[in-house]
């Protein structure tokens, strides 16, 4: 339970220094933008780059991943289900039914597994899965449904290969797949740059938390109230329920799936809704419900599932 705490107290201290910066307006009234922009087109994408370049892609193939897989398409699906009855527009469709089901991998997904699960690399697999997959996918619906005139055959078939977070990934998997080891001189810059992106990400959301109200207000409530349920309760009881009754887990290998489960929707998601200027109440108040919902779920995971389930 330490590490569920110690986590989030890390990403609670930076969100707060985020909040005391838009208070003070010490970065001007285009400070949380410039972040996100930041954040967005270079820090992030070096991230992901220097993580994925050294990464072993055989942690693809692991039955844990599937039930991730399966339990993020689940949550995402029940998202989309519900919206299109409701008539929800794109935007608001594809950052929902990211805050249903994508995981705070990084930033707090790996101070847990370290302290909970007791090894880091167990959240290698579902950073792959989602910088490789989930995020290049759902990029590109929100590149393709911008509004103007709809673009040729040709650049519509390679938006993936033009966004900055996309690149980085498969650059980074590309590097990983042919065993290349980038020099050091090239490496070390691009870690540089890369370490400023949780920070940057974990401010730019503070800095937007100044002025708005309780959260699950206005027009939007429906879906924040649905994401944060569907990706705090819905999400780690599909991954219990694939573990048990489907993949016959137990001990260490059931409490792996279900915590990384159980963190909460990430942060960079609203960076996402941020850059592309749609859906930022809902990305916000989203991951902020889902993170404060989260702490008692975890713990209760911990509980349940820990020491005794696996030792047993």
């Amino acid at each position: 339970m330490q590490g569920v705490l110690t986590g989030f107290m890390v990403i609670a201290v930076v969100v707060g220094v985020g909040y005391v910066i838009g208070r003070r307006r010490y970065l001007g009234d285009d400070g949380r933008h410039v972040l996100t922009r930041l954040a967005f087109h270079v820090a992030t994408p070096c991230l992901l780059f220097t993580t994925l370049a050294g990464a072993d892609l055989s942690v693809l193939l692991s039955e844990r991943l599937l039930i991730t897989a399966i339990s993020t398409a689940a949550a995402a699906a029940l998202f989309l289900a519900v919206g299109f009855l409701k008539g929800w527009s794109t935007g608001q469709l594809t950052i929902g039914a990211l805050c249903s089901s994508y995981v705070n991998a990084g930033n707090l997904g790996i101070p847990i597994a370290v302290y909970v699960l007791g090894d880091a690399s167990l959240v290698a697999p579902v950073l792959l899965f989602q910088q490789i997959i989930v995020t290049p996918l759902a990029l590109t619906v929100l590149d393709l449904s911008r509004p103007g005139e709809p673009e040729p055959l040709l650049r519509r078939l390679t938006t993936p290969l033009r966004n900055p977070m996309a690149i980085g990934s498969l650059t980074g998997v590309t590097v990983a797949a042919t065993g290349w080891a980038v020099p050091g001189p090239a490496l070390e810059p691009l870690t540089l740059i890369g370490n400023m992106s949780v920070p940057a990400v974990l401010l730019a959301f503070g800095i937007s938390l100044r002025g708005s109200g309780l959260p699950a207000r206005g027009d939007n409530r429906p879906a924040i109230v649905l994401s944060a349920a569907l990706k705090t309760m819905a999400q780690p009881l599909m991954a219990w329920s694939l573990g048990t009754m489907v993949f016959d887990l137990h001990g260490a290998a059931l409490l792996d799936v279900v915590v990384i489960a159980a963190l909460p929707a990430a942060q960079n998601l609203y960076t996402y809704a941020s850059q592309y200027r749609v859906a930022e109440q809902l990305a916000r108040e989203s991951i902020l419900l889902s993170t404060l919902f989260s702490v008692p779920g975890l713990i209760a995971v911990a509980a349940l599932l820990g020491p005794a389930s696996v030792s047993g």
